[in-house]
């Protein structure tokens, strides 16, 4: 099977999830600035849980760009990513409604990390149908940024219940991780392309 019909697929799923996010946010029935204040942990929510969702839109776009064809276990795997991506709407709601409390920053930090792990079996399965020698696994490598990613939210989950904030901090740092432009997969693509030329 072609990667079309899988990434289409994603791409509506990913725009659902970000429908029902922002349809969480309420609207203050006050009219002045002073009524976004209460609101202000939901937005900080929102916007990271949106750069997140965007991360994985990005690099999820790349990564079927890499590959040929998608198989049965590579279809399981890109569901099994996509089910972990819809529960981020109820842990942003969750930990904004609670002003980032213990419990909702650190399960906001379980669905971090059972989705990284998931886009690394996305990856695995790609790469092990389209050989160890593939674009895709030349474009992982060692895939430095995807195992730092999962010790950092390995870290932040059991530091919410020393103090919520710091594993915020350390949920933003991956983002900021991975939102460094990481031209692997582009380079590795066009390197291909030359080579066939």
């Amino acid at each position: 099977m072609k990667t079309a019909r899988l990434e289409a697929f994603s791409d509506g799923v990913l725009a659902i999830i970000i429908t029902i996010m922002v349809l969480e946010l309420k609207v203050p029935h006050a009219t002045d600035l002073a009524a976004l204040k209460p609101l202000l942990p939901h937005l900080m929510s929102y916007v990271l849980s949106f750069v997140y969702l965007g991360i994985y839109w990005n690099n999820h776009h790349h990564m079927l760009h890499a590959v040929r064809e998608i198989h049965g276990p590579s279809l399981w795997a890109n569901l099994h990513l996509l089910f972990w991506l819809s529960l981020i709407p109820f842990v942003t709601g969750w930990m904004g409604e609670n002003d980032f409390a213990t419990w909702p920053v650190a399960l906001y930090g379980v669905v971090l990390i059972c989705a990284a792990c998931a886009y690394t079996i996305l990856a695995r399965s790609l790469i092990k149908r389209e050989g160890k020698h593939s674009t895709l696994a030349a474009a992982l490598g060692k895939d430095v940024k995807g195992k730092l990613s999962i010790l950092l939210y390995a870290l932040g989950i059991p530091f919410a219940f020393i103090n919520p904030w710091f594993s915020c901090a350390l949920y933003v740092l991956v983002a900021i991780i991975w939102l460094i432009p990481d031209p692997r997969i582009e380079r590795t693509l066009a390197r291909a392309e030359r080579a066939t030329d």
